[in-house]
């Protein structure tokens, strides 16, 4: 494996914090919902178990080594904004779902107790993979509701609330405004061959 810091771009003295947020963004810029029917998913998908292996090295070596946050309050601390990340389950369960191995993911994930925000995040995860939307928005609601400061589970609501948008007023108004010009269409000839 690469340098775990070298992959998140951070330095070996960056504080917890900062390699959360070097973490973050790059889920952000490598989530496979960025790459769907996009020729650089397998790219995509690459780099991300990347990031997610470095993030999970490095949290590992500082938590076996007794390393102490850097950051005020000790942010990275579980329940308090990300700490959840350093959950060995959770990790597994976020590679499992890069993989798209969504059967298995959701058996660890079920196996394990649904207290945090990253479970509910992550069984969102699952849920819209397999394109179950209202599971994965009441999950996604619920992740966001317990760690409202945490950008990936915003981004997941909000991606949501766009595709709802999306489906009310992209698929089902064309749908509609189809046949009504299709229904006038016939009247008219109609009434022209009458």
């Amino acid at each position: 494996m690469n340098d775990p810091y070298a992959v998140l771009g951070v330095s070996p003295s960056a504080s917890d914090d900062e390699v959360k947020r070097a973490y973050r963004e790059l889920v952000k810029k490598y989530h496979p919902d960025n790459y769907a029917n996009n020729p650089l998913a397998d790219l995509a998908e690459a780099k991300m178990k990347e990031v997610n292996e470095a993030y999970d090295a490095i949290v590992k070596s500082r938590t076996q080594g007794g390393y102490q946050s850097q950051s005020a309050g000790g942010g990275g601390r579980a329940g308090q904004g990300g700490g959840q990340y350093r959950s060995p389950t959770l990790l597994q369960v976020r590679q499992l779902i890069a993989q798209n191995n969504l059967a298995e993911a959701e058996r660890i994930l079920r196996s394990s107790p649904a207290n945090s925000a990253e479970w509910y995040y992550l069984m969102g995860s699952i849920a819209y993979r397999r394109g179950w939307m209202d599971d994965a928005r009441q999950n996604f609601w619920t992740a966001c509701n317990m760690d409202p400061t945490n950008m990936e589970y915003r981004q997941a609501v909000n991606a949501m609330g766009m595709q709802a948008q999306r489906g009310a007023y992209g698929g089902g108004d064309d749908i509609a405004n189809l046949c009504t010009t299709l229904c006038c269409l016939n009247c008219l000839c109609n009434s022209c061959s009458g």
